[in-house]
């Protein structure tokens, strides 16, 4: 629908469509990443979200990577591992789905679940999906140690269960 805002074109239309409708504010935010793409036609907003990431909690060791990419797609994986056992695995990404730049995941291989931009800022960037049952927000966040990620939605007795992932970057 709105795809040509997102292809190389004059900028006006983007600012026309910004101040002509409030609701369209998100779409506003991936027009603008999207449009200060770098020359390899990544958006540059998110290069922070790039790296190796670890982190330890209640005996699982937490490992997240983000492939760097030299297209318009981010890659990662992430795996948790727990006495020499992998626990969980999923494929993520994050990429212009139907228009809105959104972050698509994988847990164990099952078919992929769509979240859409919610916010962005300089070193902070969430995405929603309130049709998903768990987790329905994921969050990140560069802090001056490393990465912060969060994913929250209400638990299975409708109280919010947010879960906190401090990431720092893996040793070498």
């Amino acid at each position: 629908m709105f795809a040509h805002l997102f292809k190389p074109g004059p900028r006006r239309l983007v600012r026309i469509a910004c101040m002509n409708k409030s609701r369209l504010l998100v779409l506003c935010a991936a027009a603008a990443i999207s449009l200060g793409a770098s020359a390899n036609n990544k958006p540059a907003s998110l290069d922070w979200f790039e790296g190796h990431w670890c982190a330890e909690r209640n005996g699982e060791f937490i490992e997240e990577q983000w492939l760097s990419g030299r297209g318009d797609i981010w890659l990662g994986v992430s795996q948790t591992v727990k006495d020499r056992k992998t626990v969980s695995f999923e494929f993520m990404r994050v990429q212009v789905h139907e228009g809105i730049l959104s972050y698509i995941v994988q847990p164990q291989g099952a078919p992929p679940t769509v979240f859409r931009l919610e916010n962005l800022g300089m070193d902070f960037v969430r995405f929603t999906n309130p049709a998903n049952d768990f987790p329905q927000r994921i969050e990140y966040r560069r802090t001056k140690d490393g990465l912060f990620a969060e994913i929250s939605g209400p638990g299975k007795d409708g109280k919010l269960i947010a879960i906190p992932f401090d990431y720092r970057a893996c040793p070498r």
